[in-house]
């Protein structure tokens, strides 16, 4: 098993999975936000949790799809 360093910014939570609180720890982020990262892990289970404020997500914008032999101005 491999030993994975953790951060020293613990907190006490609600644990969904294990449905009591528990102590919940910062895992290494793996997407750069150091010590900003909004990811804790349940130190009892692992269960993840996001933490703070969840970033808006980015707007779709639709495209039409024109078949191949047409002029998009003609076929819509």
């Amino acid at each position: 098993m491999d030993q994975v360093r953790v951060s020293t910014d613990e907190h006490v939570q609600h644990c969904p999975a294990c449905g009591r609180d528990q102590r919940f720890e910062q895992p290494p982020c793996e997407d750069g936000h150091g010590a900003d990262c909004p990811e804790r892990a349940c130190v009892a289970c692992g269960h993840a949790v996001f933490v703070g404020l969840v970033p808006a997500p980015v707007p779709v914008t639709a495209t039409a799809v024109v078949p191949a032999g047409t002029n998009a101005r003609t076929a819509a």
